[in-house]
């Protein structure tokens, strides 16, 4: 078995839609490394920054210009996560700790991206780039894992989430249009963007939080558990 704990340091990101079960995968990665590594999680909505994003997926900013509401929302979160760099995980990071988050500046491209027309989402992943990692100077991540996960199941396990109660779903988790859109513009970033999938299904129901641990480990870190 190999040794869960000589993952390199850097920043490395899962990311993937609303109900593929990132947090879950964050979680057994934290029992796995324990204290030889950070973990984060965005947005951070125990921050001021937070309270900000938490508005607007509210539905309390309604940006009825779809470019205006692609930038504005881009910085929300851009700002939570540069707020959350300077005043928590900076020094661990410039001192070669192994980081690992559960969305980061990639959620942009998935969400936000979506607001434009396609003939603009290159021009969006440039300035997405170069406004977080240049501009704002947090750091580039080293490896984007996608959890693909089919929006009929994750509407699925969300609705479980929430007991049923589809009122707990916020803007985006709601929208099923919405987040099928948001899955085309995941897989464009992510050929554009060099970032890894991982398939989460056999199609029709989702596969073990085990096995998609078990990948993830392989396909983030090269580590191969068993």
């Amino acid at each position: 078995m190999s040794d869960i704990k000589t993952a390199a340091g850097g920043l490395y990101v899962i990311e993937g839609l609303d109900g593929c079960g990132k947090s879950t995968q964050l979680e057994m990665l934290r029992a796995d490394f324990g204290l030889s590594a950070r973990f984060i999680s965005f947005p951070n909505y125990n921050s001021a920054s937070g309270e900000i994003v938490k508005d607007y997926l509210a539905g309390k900013f309604d940006e009825q210009n779809p470019v205006a509401g692609c930038y504005s929302a881009s910085s929300f979160y851009a700002v939570d996560r540069y707020i959350s760099y300077k005043t928590d995980w900076e020094a661990d990071f410039k001192a070669g700790k192994c980081i690992i988050a559960a969305r980061y500046t990639t959620s942009n491209a998935i969400y936000q991206m979506t607001k434009l027309a396609r003939s603009e989402w290159d021009a969006y992943l440039e300035w997405l780039c170069d406004y977080e990692y240049n501009k704002l100077g947090i750091p580039r991540p080293q490896k984007v894992v996608f959890l693909d996960m089919p929006i009929e199941i994750s509407q699925r396990l969300l609705s479980d989430r929430y007991g049923g109660d589809e009122q707990k779903k916020d803007i985006h988790e709601k929208n099923t249009v919405f987040l099928k859109n948001c899955r085309e513009s995941a897989l464009y970033a992510a050929e554009k963007c060099g970032w890894d999938i991982l398939p989460c299904s056999d199609g029709e129901n989702p596969l073990s939080a085990e096995l998609i641990s078990s990948r993830l480990r392989e396909q983030m870190f090269s580590l191969r558990i068993g």
